[in-house]
């Protein structure tokens, strides 16, 4: 796991000194060593910068920027069957310095183009430049574990692993691009391929760009020059499979087990973050029971504020008798670390789940330099509360008359949701009476996702902000779904596979594993298994109202159902608590009149309207109280 940085500069005026303070951003993405190349040609110059984490092959051998023939690469990620690639290529007359899996990416790369993406398990995101033919290959990993973003203007082309490293070039232009700000507001991220910036953007998942290095070339350059090698849709267009339960029950562990066991190849300590849900379980009970060593396991608990999975993990840990180890984090630990966001997450970010992951990894890395985690789970076997909802209520909702579901919405419209006896006691019941309202207004399949994945509606955006707002062409609104294979379960799973696991939880792993040196790797997201999961019939993953069906009987082998039967709890942070009294002060200095006013971004009294409401006791304004304030805050560290 690494940083990756570089330029190409058409008016050749970068000095190796800007090379160096961008690749220095990213120290903590790789502290273990530091390489950077300028390379000079007579109408341009690339600049090449590699901050490295050592996972495997721990010599100089792994070295970055790494040059074969004629080519450099610049490689972040980790490919788990590299051996096996290796051997094909030394069959075909390719020799080896190292045991570096980026020595093996940069021979298939000359030996195959763009097709050796097609032979890569892993997680990755890799810059390569022929300097013969002249032409840069740049290529993101099939789920989009490894982040990529890219800028050009005016002559000069940058690509980073993170923006940060972006602000230390003096040509680098950092003009708010304030549709990009209005979809934040609306998901808590910037949906891929876009970017809180003008002029810069990121590479979706499954794609990579191949671009003549000339400058008429890099000014003609669109979203159209991604091209997609893979893609999701690809395994929900296909028949559902003719099996029995049991035949998709074997295949499905025999699938999860193998993505496991790749994730365990390393030359550094390994662990597996173990929350106590099924997804995490499932992950350490198959790999435990392939081996007689302890697995490394660990878990986090802030009891103080009610985020205490700890007991569970605990019970868990040793019934399948891991090394396990239970970090506790104060209130005042998770609160102390909200000042620090804004520079680790350079790209305004809005998951307060972010906390807690950023606390797990930084306790982790004093005892691991990699960590297993169960992200994707959800999305692969249809875990999520939403999938619930649509699966329950949706033909039901679209039952009721339209005037009644309008006066039903009017109505929570007027009574808030601290009114409401015994539920505004649940957990994350203000979101989602908030999230209901849109539902009630429109319940097609399409607008309950949006719904429920939108915490401001485009009518409020347009409140919002003071110049109009044209709403970004993201995944949300693919229609790849083929008629024929479509199920309302599908279009839901298929839709969070390319946005919120893309932008909100792999951007907050990649983030807060990287703000401790820490390697996360996620067995969910190897792409054999969504292949497989996504052509398994409906019935086998949500099951007359249980959600992860097929999932949870394969672990249920391993570990007593009633050991595992409790509600969900997730990294749930208590938003609404804490801006009312520990962030007050913080909420006062930044979402102010003043301030607001000399953004020149949001309609000022739009703005003073939420933060009254919520003071006054509407809680279900919570997030969207944080969202501001989480722009607030990444503004006045990157634009003041």
């Amino acid at each position: 796991m690494c940083g990756i940085v570089g330029f190409i500069d058409f008016k050749k005026k970068t000095s190796i000194e800007d090379l160096e303070r961008m690749t220095h951003t990213l120290t903590h993405r790789g502290p273990d060593a530091f390489g950077v190349e300028d390379l000079n040609f007579d109408h341009f110059q690339i600049g090449l910068g590699h901050r490295r984490l050592s996972i495997i092959d721990l010599s100089e051998g792994g070295k970055q920027p790494m040059s074969f023939k004629n080519h450099w690469i610049c490689f972040n990620g980790e490919i788990y069957n590299y051996n096996e690639i290796k051997k094909e290529l030394i069959h075909l007359g390719h020799t080896f310095e190292s045991t570096s899996d980026t020595e093996v990416v940069l021979h298939a790369y000359v030996e195959w183009g763009s097709s050796s993406l097609d032979k890569f398990i892993g997680m990755f995101a890799f810059v390569v430049v022929n300097t013969v033919d002249n032409k840069i290959f740049c290529a993101r990993d099939r789920a989009g574990v490894k982040p990529f973003f890219y800028y050009f203007k005016d002559g000069l082309f940058l690509f980073s692993s993170e923006l940060k490293a972006f602000h230390e070039h003096p040509r680098f232009q950092k003009k708010l691009d304030k549709n990009a700000i209005a979809a934040f507001m609306q998901y808590g991220n910037v949906p891929t391929p876009h970017c809180i910036f003008e002029n810069c953007f990121k590479i979706r998942p499954g794609h990579y760009m191949e671009l003549n290095i000339d400058e008429t070339s890099f000014q003609r350059m669109s979203l159209a020059h991604q091209k997609e090698y893979w893609n999701v849709y690809d395994g929900y267009n296909q028949p559902k499979l003719d099996l029995s339960f049991e035949e998709a029950k074997k295949k499905t562990e025999d699938v999860l087990s193998d993505a496991c066991n790749y994730r365990m190849v390393s030359d550094v300590p390994v662990g597996v973050f173990l929350s106590g849900g099924y997804d995490s379980a499932s992950v350490t009970a198959l790999l435990q029971k392939e081996r007689t060593d302890k697995l490394k396991t660990f878990t986090i608990s802030v009891p103080d504020i009610g985020l205490d999975e700890a007991p569970f993990a605990k019970e868990i840990a040793s019934y399948l008798g891991t090394n396990h180890t239970e970090i506790e984090c104060t209130h005042k630990e998770a609160i102390e670390l909200i000042g620090d966001l804004p520079y680790y997450y350079d790209e305004p970010f809005a998951d307060s789940s972010a906390i807690p992951t950023t606390l797990v990894s930084l306790a982790a890395r004093k005892h691991v330099t990699v960590a297993l985690s169960a992200d994707a789970g959800d999305e692969v076997f249809a875990g999520y509360n939403r999938y619930d909802y649509i699966q329950r209520y949706g033909q039901k909702i679209n039952k009721i008359p339209s005037f009644l579901r309008t006066a039903m919405a009017y109505g929570m419209d007027r009574i808030p949701s601290n009114y409401i006896p015994v539920l505004r006691n649940r957990y994350n019941f203000h979101n989602r009476y908030e999230k209901v309202k849109g539902v009630l207004k429109n319940p097609s399949e399409e607008q309950i996702m949006l719904s429920l994945s939108q915490q401001f509606t485009d009518r409020q955006i347009n409140d919002l902000f003071k110049s109009k707002i044209t709403s970004l062409d993201t995944a949300y609104f693919s229609e790849e779904l083929e008629e024929k294979y479509f199920s309302s379960l599908s279009y839901m799973m298929a839709i969070d596979y390319q946005t919120y696991l893309v932008d909100d939880i792999l951007q907050k792993v990649d983030r807060a594993t990287m703000t401790a040196s820490l390697e996360g790797r996620e067995p969910y997201l190897d792409h054999r298994l969504i292949e497989w999961a996504a052509r398994l019939p409906d019935h086998y993953k949500y099951h007359k109202g249980e959600k992860k069906y097929i999932l949870k009987e394969i672990l249920h082998q391993y570990i007593p159902k009633e050991m595992m039967d409790r509600p969900k709890m997730g990294f749930a942070i208590p938003i609404a608590n804490w801006l009312q009294n520990d962030l007050r002060e913080l909420v006062e200095e930044y979402i102010n009149s003043e301030k607001i006013e000399k953004q020149g971004v949001f309609n000022v009294a739009y703005v003073e309207d939420i933060k009254r409401n919520f003071y006054a006791g509407k809680k279900e304004l919570d997030v969207k109280m944080w969202y501001l304030l989480m722009f607030q805050m990444w503004y006045e560290k990157w634009m003041n």
